[in-house]
This record gives structure tokens, sequence and C-alpha cells, in this order.
């Protein structure tokens, strides 16, 4: 049987991101995040309905977000699906599904959705920031050139 666990989302963070470094060392970033739709009704409303979903991210990545991302920032996240159970004080067993953060990117620029933020931010962050991003998103050169491919190409 196949099956198949990818969650790709775009939202705002609802809280400022809880950051905590397990026994063994690994950092483990907690957020929660909104995420909107609006749909159109049949007498030509919209009405927008929003999920609050709640995301564990881990390691370099849970690091990164825990030290740029804030309250009401954009943020593009995939990861996967994960059921939490547990059993309540009042021994009532309780469950949520949590997505775990595989990926993601950061959306708009940190100067837009906060003006205070680029005085807060000292100059050796925005260096190690660029660099992060820069590094993520180059693309390897292609192996074959133009030159290289005959142009007796059957099509």
């Amino acid at each position: 049987m196949a099956s198949f666990n990818k969650v790709i989302l775009l939202g705002n963070l609802t809280r400022d991101p809880e950051v905590r470094v397990s026994t063994s060392g690994t950092t483990i970033c907690k957020f929660g995040m909104a995420v909107s739709r609006v749909s159109r009704m049949a007498d030509g409303s919209t009405r927008e309905e929003t999920l609050f979903v709640d995301i564990d991210s881990f390691g370099k990545q849970a690091e990164s977000i825990g030290k740029y991302m804030t309250k009401g920032r954009s943020i593009l996240v995939e990861g996967r699906l994960r059921l939490d159970q547990w059993e309540s004080q009042s021994g009532e067993k309780r469950n949520k599904i949590v997505v775990v953060l595989e990926n993601f990117q950061f959306v708009g620029s940190r100067v837009d959705s906060d003006p205070n933020m680029a005085a807060s931010v000292d100059d050796q962050d925005n260096v190690n920031f660029a660099e992060d991003l820069s590094a993520k998103n180059k693309t390897p050169k292609p192996a074959v050139s133009v030159e290289d491919i005959d142009e007796d190409i059957p099509f």
C-alpha cells in the first residue's frame, strides 16, 4: 500500500518561536502559524477560513527560525504530519496533529515586517543571514554546455 505524507504551508507566526536544547544537544524550535483560505460563496460574498497549526523544527533549521522569526512574520513551511498522543493530568487521552518541519523559506524582508528590527539586529547577523540564504540558493552549473549539443536534433 502506497502512502505519502507531505505538507506545504504559507502563513504567519502566531507566537514567537520557543527554542530549547534537548539532553542530547539537539536544538528544538516550536512555533504556531496561521494559514488562511478565502472562498467565494454562492451569493458572491467571500469568506475567510483560518487554520492554526503547530510546527516542530530541529537542528540548524530550528536555530535559524528561533533567531530570525517573530510573531507575525511570514514563513513557507514544508514538512510532514505527525500525531502526538498523551494523557492529561486528569487521565484523559489527548492527541493533536503537528507538522514536523523538513524545509522552510523566509517570506518577505525583515525590515518590511518590523521597521524597528533593522536597528536591533547587528551587522554580523545580517551578513550571516545573507550568506546562509545565498548558499541555499546557489544552483549548480549544468554539466553540458549549449556548444556540446549535437546540431542534429530530431525534433
